[in-house]
């Protein structure tokens, strides 16, 4: 019987690229999210980084290439944090912890903002097969504990699962967060708190 194949380890330059690619990513996913994809420029990444543009390019073909791969890293990572939650939580705190996550990652600078409805870069991540299959996926992941949620009565049944799914992704892009540390009256872990229970509770006088 033959030994299984061992992968070859990559290269010293391969390292080096691949070192290189992922501190890009990490730039461009930090520029996004102070900035957004408008206002964001490939000559600030490359600078940032310490690169060349033209070397830069020889990793993403365009601008739209490197925001999809920032997306597609940020969308991983969600994916990754899923299934790191415990199996056996109840869904309505499988989905509280997801949020509290994604805006833990939002203020610390690491989650890119979602393109706008008419940007050049929504378009092009409707074209991408990697972010779309991911967005998928965690779509239905969330869309199991939302219904879950519902039908316990957690969460209010009455409405549509959709809106609620769309509900939670927002809070991984709310502006409330950033205008709440600008006003320097609450920690980071303070925030999320009080934008979690806005989230989940509502504004209602319980």
């Amino acid at each position: 019987m033959n030994a299984a194949a061992v992968p070859a380890k990559p290269s010293f330059k391969e390292q080096m690229l691949l070192a290189r690619e992922e501190a890009i990513v990490q730039t461009a996913s930090r520029l996004l999210a102070e900035k957004g994809f408008e206002s964001m420029t490939v000559d600030e990444v490359a600078a940032s980084v310490g690169i060349a543009k033209a070397s830069l390019y020889k990793h993403f073909p365009s601008k739209e290439d490197l925001a999809a791969a920032a997306m597609v890293r940020i969308m991983q990572r969600t994916q990754d944090f899923l299934a790191s939650v415990p199996a056996d939580q109840l869904p309505v705190d499988k989905l509280r912890a997801v949020v509290r996550w994604a805006m833990q990652m939002q203020l610390a600078g690491e989650m890119p903002s979602l393109p706008h409805q008419n940007s050049v870069l929504r378009a092009a991540l409707m074209k991408h097969r990697g972010y779309l299959d991911r967005l998928v996926a965690i779509s239905e992941v969330l869309g199991g504990w939302i219904q879950s949620a519902q039908a316990s009565g957690a969460l209010n049944p009455k409405l549509p699962a959709i809106a609620v799914l769309y509900t939670l992704f927002a809070r991984a892009c709310d502006p409330v967060l950033g205008f709440l540390k600008a006003g320097g009256l609450q920690s980071d872990a303070e925030i999320v708190e009080l934008v979690l229970g806005t989230c989940f509770e509502g504004l209602a006088a319980r």
